[in-house]
């Protein structure tokens, strides 16, 4: 059993940024993705990386503006949101999934999951 944790989250102006942070132990045996779920909307993938560090996107635009890392000694993931704007709000999740290369960010791959962090864009 992998128990995921998220911290970083808060109330930030637009155009700011934030640092999300997933810990766990055992951790660095999986790889690791970042999800949010808006107010009234379901929830969608970010990012994953994997045990190596190899990254994938959802889209474009998170690519753009979310970068992921981790730290395998530390056992944690990192979530940097730059450039954040008001449909940023959201709570968002990490979750593990077994495969050593992250395999995307479909929610049924991973069978971990944290219980997530708030983050309020607003001025």
């Amino acid at each position: 059993q992998l128990h995921l944790v998220e911290s970083g989250g808060g109330l930030v102006q637009p155009g700011g940024s934030l640092r999300l942070s997933c810990a766990a132990s055992g951790m660095e045996h999986y790889s690791i993705g970042w999800f949010r779920q808006a107010p009234g909307k379901e929830r969608e993938g970010l990012v994953c990386i994997g045990v190596n560090g190899d990254r994938r996107d959802a889209t474009d635009s998170v690519k753009a503006r979310f970068t992921i890392s981790r730290d395998n000694t530390k056992n944690t993931v990192d979530l940097q949101i730059a450039g954040l704007k008001p449909e940023d709000t959201a709570v968002y999740f990490c979750a593990a999934d077994l495969h050593y290369f992250c395999q995307g960010t479909a929610e049924e791959a991973f069978g971990f999951w944290g219980q997530g962090t708030q983050v309020t864009v607003s001025s």
